[in-house]
């Protein structure tokens, strides 16, 4: 399904899971309860759909739009999401544990009730970044940006800004800088152990990715 124009389709309740949809456009699109275990979503566009209750569990979403999505309570449990582009996207309720929000952006999103373990936070937060009944622990350094100059936020500063906000976060010390590995060619983000692969590739070429889901999600 990679780079079809899906725009305001209903794939709701559909298995998707190991789907390869890099750069599919699913604007709009209904994807309420959906199965993407695994998918590969690179630079996939998700503006305003609604994946509430999708499970997005190991998700690889780098680069995509998910600008005004509904993602009410989906599970993002690992799930990759360097550079996604989450402005005004909601959040509420979802399992974030484990994901990797870098480099994104988060300005206007809600974040409501949802649960983090471990989940690299070095994203860019504002004053409507809405972060109440979030609980767990997460890794910064992340950058707040508004009306004043922007700032970095990092341990006891990030979580104070946090929980000031009705969070219930801890913020733990670690390293954030990520290595390449010359054997793979990945990159690594020392803060939560996540790998972000290269871009899965183009449409045509035979996939090495296993196809069985019968591990536990």
């Amino acid at each position: 399904m990679a780079e079809l124009d899906l725009s305001h389709a209903d794939l709701s309740g559909l298995d998707l899971a190991v789907g390869l949809l890099t750069g599919t456009v699913l604007r709009g699109a209904g994807l309420v309860g959906t199965d993407l275990y695994r998918a590969h979503m690179e630079g996939t566009v998700l503006e305003g759909a609604d994946l509430s209750r999708a499970c997005l569990t190991k998700a690889i979403l780098d680069e995509a739009d998910l600008r005004g999505a509904v993602l009410v309570e989906a599970n993002l449990g690992s799930a990759e999401l360097y550079g996604v582009d989450a402005r005004a996207a909601s959040f509420r309720g979802a399992r974030l544990n484990g994901a990797s929000f870098l480099d994104a952006r988060l300005e206007g999103a809600d974040l409501t009730g949802a649960s983090v373990r471990e989940t690299s936070l070095k994203a860019v937060l504002d004053d409507r970044t809405r972060v109440e009944g979030l609980t767990g622990t997460v890794f910064g350094p992340a950058r707040l940006e508004g009306d004043a100059p922007p700032r970095e936020l990092a341990g006891p500063a990030l979580e104070e800004w946090l929980n000031h906000r009705g969070a219930a976060v801890q913020v733990l010390n670690s390293r954030t800088d990520a290595r390449t590995d010359s054997r793979t060619g990945s990159r690594t983000d020392r803060a939560a152990g996540n790998v972000r692969n290269r871009p899965f590739p183009p449409a045509g070429t035979p996939s090495t990715t296993p196809t069985s889901t019968s591990s536990a999600r």
